[in-house]
């Protein structure tokens, strides 16, 4: 039950962050519109999707590693953003406390299953 809850937290999270950051996005230069903004959407989507599909499978190691890897797109398209002048400074450490708080949650998933695989 404590994993329910614990996926059930982390899809909350990464619904919270996505609706922080499409308004932000929205405000991008309109030359990156289909470049960058197409990109971080797509990861957040993908990520989304990954958390999803790992609640929902019974072997969840390679789609949990995946999210973790979309937690690292996430990051790396903040800090691009924000050194590129596209992410001002209050929002890039927004969506970084959502980025590092999802990747904790992920941390203790990952744990949860490896724990579980130990004991059987």
């Amino acid at each position: 039950m404590k994993n329910e809850t614990e996926t059930l937290k982390i899809l909350q999270k990464i619904e919270d962050m996505m609706e922080y950051a499409y308004p932000a996005l929205a405000q991008y230069p309109k030359s990156e519109r289909f470049a960058m903004v197409a990109d971080m959407k797509r990861s957040m989507d993908t990520m989304l999707e990954r958390a999803i599909e790992a609640e929902k499978k019974y072997y969840k190691k390679t789609t949990l590693q995946e999210l973790d890897v979309e937690i690292m797109k996430m990051k790396t398209y903040v800090k691009m953003s924000y050194r590129l002048g596209f992410l001002p400074d209050k929002k890039r450490n927004v969506m970084n406390d959502y980025l590092v708080e999802i990747g904790k949650m992920l941390g203790g998933w990952i744990k949860a299953c490896q724990n579980r695989e130990v004991k059987k």
